[in-house]
């Protein structure tokens, strides 16, 4: 069997008092320490470029992905170059450097 409670508009509940909650103008907020800030690693950007027909510049974009080295999307589209039947795709990564 489920007892139900009703609740009356006549009844009253405790107040809460909000003063508990508020900090007093006294109140110590704690200072963070700052620590010694390492100097951040440096960084150089690295142009990787590869030349050839479009079957293997493709074919080696590919490979590096399989790999593990660079996304097929991080490679720039082929583009053309002076000489017939060749292509060029450009990576550029940023190293860091000591």
């Amino acid at each position: 069997m489920t007892q139900v409670q009703n609740f009356d508009d006549n009844q009253e509940f405790p107040q809460v008092q909000s003063q508990q909650f508020l900090p007093s103008e006294d109140f110590d907020v704690p200072t963070l320490k700052q620590s010694p800030q390492k100097p951040l690693p440096k960084r150089e950007p690295i142009k990787h470029i590869l030349i050839g027909s479009p079957k293997a510049v493709t074919g080696t974009i590919h490979f590096l992905q399989v790999i593990g080295y660079a996304s097929v999307g991080d490679w720039s589209q082929l583009l053309p170059t002076e000489n017939p039947d060749e292509v060029m795709s450009i990576l550029i990564r940023q190293i860091l450097t000591q």
